[in-house]
């Protein structure tokens, strides 16, 4: 008999990861293009996290997504390639695991963003930005790239604000980047864009951290959080008549481009889209 192949294992890891729709995407996937493969959650605590990487090769794990709170400490961990953003940015969301088990570190982010905002006819020159963890820095990274005139950000730890500044004014001196001290300092009203790239908005209890007085008509309200897919932040900006969208386009976007990093193969996106959208219906009944 011959032997018998191995399944091989991709993922999400992150924590906590049961809120994602990463795994119907993605097995939508990989069952149209007939790879045999399974996509799956890990959802890792911070202090099982070098023993799961440790043992990616043993699982049979030939790549992962990477989410909150692991998309600057996975490169701790990245021992192969580095695509050149990962280094800027500081964050990576895409792993893929090599024959030989050493791992390569991908931002998708950035570009499954920008080809969102593309899609919306979001055309940005001033953006205000709520958070600073790798979604934010693979963000700032995307809009400086296509030279934003300024991008301010608060998070509610100073410190990460000030070492994404730091990190990306050296390398895009035609973007201005300002620490905000609070939501206020954002100075919204002067904004076209408002970016939330905190996970302030996944649950049920969360606050709505922007005031409707700090809306205006001409901002874009952009929230990464897609599950809800409608926030208190968006449910506000709709109510005020402002355009406005969730992280689902970003999600798909970014991961077409991780799909075909670890299969190098097309991903089928339309499959991943509908897969998407059944997801966000069963989670609004």
């Amino acid at each position: 008999m011959g032997k018998k192949t191995r399944l091989e294992i991709y993922g999400v890891l992150g924590y906590p990861v049961k809120h994602s729709f990463s795994p119907a995407m993605h097995n939508a996937a990989l069952r149209a293009l007939g790879i045999k493969a399974a996509y799956r959650l890990f959802e890792i605590r911070p202090s099982a996290l070098g023993n799961f990487m440790a043992t990616l090769s043993e699982r049979g794990i030939r790549g992962l997504n990477v989410t909150i709170p692991y998309k600057g400490k996975i490169l701790d961990y990245i021992n192969g390639y580095w695509q050149p953003a990962v280094k800027i940015i500081g964050a990576a969301n895409t792993v893929k695991v090599g024959d030989d088990g050493r791992l390569s570190g991908f931002n998708t982010d950035f570009s499954g963003f920008m080809q969102h905002l593309a899609e919306l006819k979001v055309r940005p020159k001033r953006v205000a930005i709520i958070g600073a963890g790798g979604a934010a820095r693979a963000i700032c990274f995307g809009l400086a790239k296509k030279k934003v005139s300024q991008i301010a950000i608060y998070d509610i730890d100073k410190f990460r604000s000030i070492s994404l500044v730091e990190r990306l004014k050296s390398v895009f001196a035609s973007t201005g980047f300002l620490v905000a001290a609070g939501i206020e300092g954002l100075r919204i009203s002067d904004k076209d864009l408002l970016v939330n790239a905190s996970p302030v908005g996944m649950r049920p209890d969360d606050p709505c951290l922007v005031s409707a007085r700090q809306l205006h008509p001409k901002l874009f309200v952009y929230d990464l959080v897609y599950n809800p897919g409608r926030t208190k932040l968006l449910e506000l900006a709709a109510s005020r008549g402002l355009a406005n969208s969730n992280g689902l386009g970003m999600l798909l976007y970014q991961a077409v481009l991780s799909f075909g990093h670890w299969t190098a193969k097309n991903a089928p996106q339309d499959i991943m889209s509908r897969a998407l959208q059944r997801e966000l219906e069963k989670c609004q009944r």
